[in-house]
Formats: C-alpha cells, sequence, structure tokens
C-alpha cells in the first residue's frame, strides 16, 4: 500500500509539472514589440511615451542593473480564437516575460502595463504576468515599464556584492525578453490546477494513515486516469468532476478558523532604493486594484501612510481609483502609522509621530481611522508600544516577526500585552509564522498545529500575497482560498479583514493571558549598531526637531512670528520614513544608507536655520552672550526650555600628574588615566567610593570578531565573544587644557583603523569623546566599562521611561538577550549608589554580571560603537565617526535621565540682547516636557507633551507663562478625551496625577 501511495504522489507531482501547468493556455500569438532604454533614473509615462522606440526582438538582452527600459507592445486578435472567446471556455489574456528568474516576487526584474492613455493597468511579476482583456478585444496596444532590478542576495545573505549601489553594479544587461503574447486562457485548466494544488496541499498533510487521505489520493488518482496527458483542456472538465466528492467534504466543528486578509508586505527600502519603493507601490496596488475589479469579495489591508502619499504624488489617476475602494471598504488602510518603522530605536516623539502623522493621514484623506498597530516584520517590539498605541487610539497590535526567535518560543498567539505604564493592547501573532501566506496545504495545517490558544480560543489571521518586494495576492491565490474555505481535514478560511478578524478573536476570548513588558526578538540583534551614520543622523533630526519646534512655538507666542508648520511637517516625514525598519536598523543596501544620509545633512541644515530664524525672533541683535537650553531640566544655571546670560563656568577642572597617570579631578569626581590610556580609578568625591574595580580598567576598546552565521548586516551572533582583542597599547597620549577645562587625548591603532579619544570632565561627569577612522570588516567594537557595583538588573531608557532586564543568566530567556537596545542612558547600580552611561548616537549594549579578579561581584556595561558587515552594504560604516559617552558617578534614575538628555541636548550659545523665560515650567523633576509644539490644525494653540520619567507616581503643577484659557488632555492627535493623567486645569496652570512612565498631552488653548 505505502508503495502504491508514494508511486500516485509522485505521479501526480509530475503530471502537475509536466502537463498540467503547461496546458494553461491553449493558444498563444506574439505581439510586435518596439524599445527606448532610460538614460538614468525613471522618468513619467508622459515622457517616456514621446521618445523614439526602436524594434526589439523576444530572446534579446535587456536592462543594465536598476536601469528602466519601456517596451511598446502591438498586435492583433488571432480571428481563429473567436468561438473559444464566445463559448466561454477560454478567457483573453496578455502574457509578458520580462525575462523573470527562479527569485521570488519583488527582488528581480518587475513591470509596469500602461495603455496608451496613461493609465497604469497592473503589475508584472514572475507568479502575476498577465493581464485579463476584454472578450471584445480586437487590437492590443500597451506600454510596458520593465524594471531591471537586480537580485542583489543571489541565493545568499552574507557575500558582499557590488549590486546594492547603481555606480558600481555595473552597465551590462542582466534580463533577457522571453515573451510578450495574447493568449487564451484554458478555464477548466486553470480551476482544475486549482483544485489539485488544494487537494494536493491538504494530503500531503494529513497523517499516512488517515482514511482522509487515502480518500483524496484515490479521487486524484481517478482524475488522473481520466484527463489525457494528449488532450488536457478537452478532458479537464471531467477530471474536476471526480474530484468533486473530497472537494465538498466540509470542515468539522472543532476546524481551527483562519481569517485570510490580502496583504502585500512592502518595504518602504531594504533591497532596493526608496525611489524603487514608490513604484513597488504602484504595481502591486494595481494588481490588487485588478483584482477587485475581477473578484468582488476580495479585500486588501494595507498599512504605511507614506506609500499611499507617494501614490498621491506620483499616480494621481491610481490614488483615485484606491480612494474609491477605501470607500468601498475594499482597500483598507491599517496600522495608522507613517511607515512600519523599527520599534526599538525611535526617540519618544518620533515614536509618537508615526502614529500621529500616519493616523491622521488617513483621516484627513479617506476618513479613516486604522484601529489596529500593523507591524508584521520590525526586528522586536518596544515596552513602550503598548501606551503609545493606544493614546493613538488603536486597540489592536499584529505582528509576525517574533516567531523568528532563535531560542525561545513565544508562549501565547492572542493575549493582551502590557506595557511599562500597565496599558494593556489586545496582541495577536499569527501561527501560520509568514506575513507572506500562499494559504497552502503546509501553511493552514502549520497554523492549526501551532496555534497556543487551543481550548480557549480557535481563530487566528492569515496575510496572504506576495510582500517584502511587493506584488500581493493574486488570483491563484484567491483560488486556493475559495478551495479551502471549508475542507475537510484543513482549518475553515473566510475572506476577512483586520476589523472582522479582532472584532472575532476579542468576542472569543475576553480574558487573554497577558505578557508584560518588552516583545525581544532573539535574532538580528546586530541592527541596534550596524550603519552608525544612519542612526548619528537619526537621533540628531530627532533632537533638532525638538528644538525647532521648541523655539518656533516660544517665538510665535513671544513675537508672533510665523511658526513654519510646512516645512516642520515635511521634515519629521522624511526622518519618520528613515525610520523604517531596514533604513534605521541598518540592513539595507549602500543607495539606501547613503541616500539617507544625504538627506540627515539636509535635515539638519535646514532645521538649523530654522532653529537660528527662531531664536533671532526670541533674543534680537544684541552682541551679549546667551546660553539656550532646549532641555527639560536645567542646566548650569541656564533654565529648562529657556535661555540666559551665558553663565560664568562652575567649578575647575584639575589636571595633574602621578608617575605615569594622568589624574583629572573636579568638584564632583576623580579620574585616573593610566600610561596605556585607561581610566583604573573613578571615584565619586561625594562619597569616596571608587567605581571601578580593583586590576580592571574601564574605557577599554575591544574587538571582536563578528562573522554571524547569516544574515550579516542583522546579526550579531553568541559566538562573537569567544574571539577578543583588548585595544590596551595606546601610540600616543597627550594633555590639553583651556581655561578650567584640561583633557587627556588617546590614540591608538588597530588593523587599517585608529582610533582617537579625548578625556574630559564636565558637570555631568566624566566624558568621552570617541573618533574612530574604521577600515575593518567584520570586526565590532565595543566600549566597555566593568564598574564596582552589585546590580541584579540594569535600566536601559526606551521611549518615555525605562525598563529592567537582569544582568544575570538564569534562563534561556536571559541567555538569548545578550545584546540590547538602549536609547540615551543605561544604569546600574545599588539601593544606594548608581552609575549612568549616556551616550549621543550609540543604541547595542550588553551589560552583564562578572566577578573582578578576587571574585567579587561586579558589573559590566559595554557599549557597541561600530561593527563592519559585507552584506548587503561591502562598505558598511567605513569611514569617520565621532561618538559621545558620559558616565554619571553616585546618581540614580533620576541622574541618568538627567545625563541623556544633557549628552543629547547641549546648551546652544547664540548672541542677542534678551534672555528667554522658559514657556512652560514643571514643578517634579520626574515629570519631564518630551516635546512643545503648536498644535496641529493650525490654531496656534500649544502642546505639550510630558511623561513621568523615574518609574514613580508624581503629583505635578505645569504652568504656561503665556495667556491662555486653559489646558485640556488630548490624545496624540491632540483631540480631547477621557481624562486618563488625572488633570485638573484651571487657566494657566495644569495639576497633573501621574502613574510611573504615564504619558500626558495637554492642549492650551490660546484666545
Amino acid at each position: 500500500m505505502h508503495d502504491t501511495t508514494a508511486r500516485t504522489e509522485h505521479r501526480l507531482r509530475r503530471f502537475i509539472a509536466e502537463r498540467l501547468l503547461p496546458a494553461k493556455y491553449r493558444a498563444r500569438a506574439p505581439l510586435s514589440i518596439t524599445a527606448w532604454d532610460v538614460p538614468d533614473e525613471p522618468v513619467p509615462f508622459a515622457e517616456a511615451v514621446r521618445q523614439d522606440y526602436r524594434p526589439f526582438d523576444v530572446g534579446s538582452p535587456w536592462g543594465r542593473p536598476w536601469s528602466t527600459v519601456w517596451f511598446h507592445l502591438t498586435g492583433s486578435v488571432p480571428t481563429g480564437w473567436a468561438d473559444e472567446l464566445a463559448d466561454g471556455t477560454c478567457e483573453l489574456e496578455l502574457v509578458v516575460d520580462i525575462g523573470f528568474t527562479g527569485a521570488g516576487p519583488g527582488f528581480q526584474a518587475e513591470g509596469a502595463l500602461w495603455s496608451p492613455d496613461g493609465r497604469i493597468l497592473k503589475g508584472l511579476e514572475p507568479r502575476n504576468q498577465h493581464l485579463g482583456l476584454a472578450r471584445d478585444t480586437h487590437e492590443l496596444d500597451v506600454y510596458v515599464e520593465a524594471a531591471a532590478n537586480p537580485d542583489v542576495p543571489d541565493g545568499q545573505w552574507i557575500k558582499p556584492t557590488k549590486m546594492g549601489d547603481k555606480a558600481t553594479a555595473g552597465t551590462e544587461p542582466i534580463y533577457r525578453f522571453r515573451a510578450a503574447d495574447l493568449a487564451l486562457l484554458d478555464r477548466d485548466v486553470f480551476d482544475l490546477t486549482a483544485d489539485v494544488l488544494a487537494l494536493q496541499g491538504l494530503m500531503l498533510e494529513l497523517d499516512a494513515s488517515s482514511p482522509r487521505r487515502a480518500q483524496i489520493l484515490r479521487a486524484c488518482e481517478d482524475m488522473l486516469d481520466a484527463v489525457d496527458p494528449d488532450d488536457v483542456a478537452g478532458t479537464a472538465a471531467h477530471g474536476r468532476r471526480l474530484l468533486e466528492g473530497v472537494l465538498s467534504a466540509g470542515a468539522t466543528s472543532s476546524a481551527h478558523q483562519v481569517h485570510a486578509v490580502g496583504h502585500a508586505h512592502i518595504d518602504s527600502a531594504w533591497l532596493w532604493p526608496v525611489r524603487e519603493t514608490v513604484r513597488k507601490c504602484a504595481r502591486t496596488f494595481s494588481n490588487v486594484l485588478d483584482l477587485m475589479d475581477r473578484d468582488p469579495e476580495f479585500t486588501f489591508a494595507c498599512s504605511s501612510a507614506q506609500q499611499y502619499a507617494w501614490i498621491k504624488e506620483f499616480y494621481p489617476e491610481l490614488y483615485t481609483r484606491i480612494a474609491e475602494r477605501v470607500r468601498e471598504g475594499r482597500f483598507i488602510p491599517v496600522g495608522g502609522m507613517w511607515v512600519e518603522s523599527d520599534t526599538n530605536m525611535p526617540g519618544a516623539e518620533a515614536m509618537a509621530r508615526q502614529f500621529v502623522a500616519g493616523t491622521q493621514f488617513f483621516i484627513d484623506e479617506f476618513g479613516v481611522e486604522p484601529r489596529e498597530v500593523w507591524l508584521p516584520d520590525s526586528f522586536g517590539y518596544s515596552g513602550a508600544l503598548p501606551q503609545i498605541a493606544r493614546a493613538s487610539g488603536k486597540e489592536y497590535f499584529l505582528t509576525q516577526k517574533i516567531s523568528w526567535n532563535d531560542t525561545n518560543t513565544m508562549p501565547h498567539h492572542t493575549f493582551d500585552w502590557q506595557g511599562l505604564d500597565g496599558t494593556r493592547i489586545f496582541t495577536h501573532f499569527p501561527p501560520v509564522d509568514t506575513y507572506n501566506s500562499m494559504l497552502d496545504g503546509p501553511e493552514l495545517a502549520r497554523a492549526e498545529r501551532q496555534y497556543a490558544e487551543k481550548g480557549r480560543a480557535n481563530t487566528s489571521l492569515a496575510p496572504y500575497g506576495y510582500g517584502d518586494g511587493g506584488g500581493g495576492p493574486t488570483r491563484e491565490i484567491v483560488a486556493q482560498a475559495r478551495r479551502v474555505a471549508n475542507l475537510e481535514g484543513s482549518p475553515q478560511v473566510v475572506l476577512s479583514t483586520p476589523d472582522r478578524f479582532f472584532d472575532a478573536a476579542r468576542e472569543e476570548y475576553p480574558n487573554p493571558p497577558v505578557w508584560t513588558g518588552e516583545m525581544y526578538l532573539e535574532y538580528h540583534r546586530g541592527t541596534y549598531t550596524s550603519q552608525h551614520r544612519t542612526k548619528a543622523g537619526n537621533r540628531r533630526s530627532e533632537h533638532l526637531l525638538r528644538e525647532a519646534e521648541l523655539w518656533a512655538s516660544t517665538a510665535a507666542v513671544r513675537t508672533g512670528a510665523e511658526y513654519p508648520a510646512e516645512a516642520l511637517q515635511r521634515i519629521w516625514r522624511q526622518v519618520l520614513l528613515q525610520q523604517f525598519h531596514d533604513i534605521l536598523p541598518g540592513s539595507s543596501i549602500a543607495w539606501v544608507h547613503r541616500e539617507a544620509e544625504r538627506h540627515y545633512e539636509a535635515i539638519a541644515a535646514e532645521l538649523n536655520d530654522l532653529i537660528a530664524e527662531a531664536i533671532s525672533a526670541l533674543v534680537g541683535t544684541g552682541e551679549t552672550e546667551l546660553s539656550l537650553n532646549a532641555g527639560p531640566y536645567a542646566v548650569g544655571g541656564v533654565p529648562a526650555l529657556g535661555g540666559v546670560t551665558s553663565p560664568e563656568p562652575v567649578g575647575e577642572v584639575r589636571l595633574e600628574v602621578a608617575g605615569q597617570d594622568w589624574i583629572l579631578t573636579n568638584s564632583r569626581i576623580r579620574v585616573s588615566v593610566d600610561g596605556r590610556g585607561l581610566i583604573t580609578s573613578l571615584v565619586d568625591l561625594a562619597t569616596d567610593r571608587e567605581v571601578i574595580p580593583a586590576g580592571r580598567a574601564a574605557n577599554l576598546l575591544q574587538v571582536h570578531r563578528d562573522i554571524p552565521n547569516e544574515w550579516d548586516a542583522w546579526d550579531i551572533d553568541a559566538h562573537y565573544r569567544h574571539v577578543v582583542t583588548d585595544l590596551v597599547d595606546a601610540e600616543e597620549i597627550t594633555t590639553e587644557t583651556h581655561g578650567h577645562a584640561a583633557a587627556v587625548v588617546v590614540r591608538r591603532s588597530f588593523g587599517d583603523s585608529t582610533i582617537t579619544q579625548r578625556i574630559e570632565l564636565s558637570a555631568e561627569g566624566l566624558q568621552l569623546t570617541t573618533e574612530a577612522d574604521w577600515h575593518e570588516r567584520q570586526k565590532l567594537l565595543k566600549l566597555a566599562f566593568p564598574l564596582d557595583l552589585t546590580a541584579e538588573r540594569a535600566a536601559s531608557e526606551i521611549q518615555f521611561g525605562h525598563i529592567h532586564r537582569p544582568t544575570a543568566v538564569n534562563t534561556s530567556w536571559d541567555a538569548a538577550r545578550f545584546e540590547t537596545v538602549a536609547h540615551r542612558w543605561v544604569h546600574v547600580g545599588e539601593p544606594d549608589f548608581g552609575v549612568a552611561v549616556a551616550n549621543d548616537v550609540t543604541y547595542g549594549h550588553d551589560i552583564h554580571a562578572d566577578t573582578d579578579d578576587a571574585g567579587n561581584p561586579i558589573t559590566v556595561v559595554r557599549q557597541s560603537l561600530l561593527r563592519a558587515p559585507l552584506f548587503p552594504d561591502p562598505d558598511a560604516d567605513q569611514g569617520t565617526h565621532v561618538l559621545r559617552t558620559t558616565l554619571a558617578v553616585g546618581v540614580g534614575i533620576d541622574g541618568a535621565v538627567r545625563a541623556g538628555y544633557a549628552t543629547n541636548l547641549p546648551l546652544r550659545k547664540v548672541t542677542g540682547e534678551r534672555a528667554v523665560a522658559p514657556l512652560l515650567t514643571v514643578d517634579h523633576p520626574g515629570v519631564v516636557v518630551e516635546a512643545v509644539k503648536l498644535a496641529e490644525d493650525g490654531s496656534g494653540d500649544v502642546v505639550v507633551r510630558l511623561y513621568e520619567a523615574h518609574g514613580r507616581r508624581a503629583e505635578a503643577v505645569l504652568e504656561a507663562d503665556f495667556e491662555t484659557t486653559g489646558a485640556v488632555e488630548t490624545d496624540l492627535l491632540e483631540r480631547p478625551g477621557p481624562t486618563r493623567a488625572g488633570v485638573r486645569a484651571n487657566g494657566n496652570r495644569a495639576h497633573l496625577i501621574l502613574r510611573p512612565f504615564q504619558l500626558c498631552t495637554l492642549r492650551f488653548a490660546r484666545s
């Protein structure tokens, strides 16, 4: 029996490949082709259609990497096809193969079909090569915009490639045009193919001894005998009838329920530049609209307001059609974010603005407000997200990526996720384990098998359609969905929407389990460090935007200056775009990162101009030196959110030489730097406490071999720790003194790189500036600080607060968390003494318990400064980088928060004639002002966003120093709503009661 079964299964596979699939088209007729090769970057249709097209033959090469070629296809429908079209057995289609390869959709050549009047008709991808035509078509005239996008991975994700940059990718054609035909689609053959594939997929997932499997096998065997391999078209209908019985057997009442949601994950940049993503969106969305025209039940969920905005700008006619389908509820905006961003590294206000910008766009453009967060592919999820999402009006959260964990399996698929402030959001991980589902037998069986909530709930979501590089659902996938909708042995499948799924899931499971804290992805840990310049640009842009909004708001209120709302919105949108989960994490091709760096330079220049203009209006034109403080804490006599005449420097730094050591001392700390340029002593003078363990040294640069098993730019694997070189030899040590300041400067070299460090003291603590001229490959540079502290856990700043992680490795979850992310600071400490390590651009850290030479417990904090992965950008991180680190000693969390802001928002020195009084003051040190801006609606109201930063309950008064009729609490979109912060407002004063880490947005009305 087994041998017979195996032979039949083999026979079925061969029949599908050699007979059934080739019989899809009953006849084909070639078209005439002419072509125009675009000289450089893509051009609009209106320009392309005016060019001189030359004759082009099928089989000819085309397309240097990243180029575009336009093909003009013309021809007549053969008169002999009339009867087959009339009787309904065939459908007329255009079929184009521009040279598709074995790589998946979105990772190779792509095309778009255009009508002669400039209407984009449909995309062309390897799994979607056709355009349906009306039965009464006689003449065809279409254009193909063919993109020669290279297969960057080329079957691997490790080796260096020149294809990621147009300048290095070469000029030889990389594709060969295969076909442009009119064709007769055989309807019976198409349907028989869908029947057989659905049954085959189910059969191979059933147990070998299952009666249902045997039933399907015997029916397929009968079909194989009935369908004539020499006349598949003529016998396909009979073959279908023999399968009707097994296809009509319904699913059991206990079968898992799968809500299938049409979807196309389109990375806003990755192995292609942003400009190509714009075209990917147009191709995919036109595919979707074409499918909607032919299937009235088909719906499609699409995230990322940025992608809609691109279509509105570059494809207005397509955008009009999308808007119509949105109004029908079939093209469904989801997620409510500007892009599907990374969530680990964007700052607090930036993370909020992802939701503000995205949700407001959908409301303004379509009158639609998404209810869910839609982040299938981001690399881990911050513990601040539940609060931020709920504050933007979101009810649900969906992701897929945690299924990629390399060590531990998440215990739930449907649950409440609780964030750091206690906020909960209903969350789902699709157990199908892919956001590019084909709805085939193996995927559906996996969803049912893995679903963790069995016995309590029975419903999951499957996002289906080709993604990453776009493409979306195809008619073949929808045909599968129809056949497995109610099929014995398979989960039930319903073509659904996100709203329908989440409402059903929440009703089914009203009291789900709770997961508390971050959702750490046990994978892609290198994304906290790769492409330092991109990360530096993001961090600087976030803080410049804070300054620009603060000073522009202050100038508007104080002087009546015009608030640059349009410029700020444009800049914010650019920054938000570059927080996409393959740009900010450093996992894109060279083209993407070089472009991001150029954008960051332009952003910095424009924001500095806006800041200078606002400050000029505030301070006037005098010659007095003023210091402006955009931070939330007073610094050196300068008030928070305001400016005064620059005070005299407080305290003096003494530089002494003791033997071979240099000693730096100010009123707070004493630091010893030895002849190697390492810090061997760091004493907090207030407590006379030594911070550096005996026999150990801080400021230790360490270089590790960094060759992950796969996913070069993405991953740091645990074995990196096995090989390390400590940079303990200094080539040169010099000293500098400038008035009250002094510094020790240490120069080192390693391989082809040089690293210069500047060691000095400030009011905040020990200041280290590391300038690296970095030319290593597959190396990881870390900066280590062994600390004489017994710390069971470390605090790391995230959005609107901080998270605690254990320093010891007791569980597999601890072991997997060997590289972690933090924003501006980390803190380790004992109950009465702690140390904060702040930074101005570093995100990756590892913090672990250790022992000193005598076996005493210590804690080691290491910053991950630089990497040098080879794929997808072979020149990643090469060149000069500057990183600043602050060690604040003898401080608690409050000191860590202060050090983080001070390191990232230094005082701004200007000249003028008058001081700048703060618009707002708050009387509690734990209540931090994160943003001050004017309202998005142009009313002139002042909006302030603040949060409790210390992890304690706080009662505070926020006072406005301007004319106001009062304040109301709002959501992130500045809409009044239920009071969550216990706000009592009276005139220009607002009394707040905040839970630990709670954020609050207040809107002060201006008359």
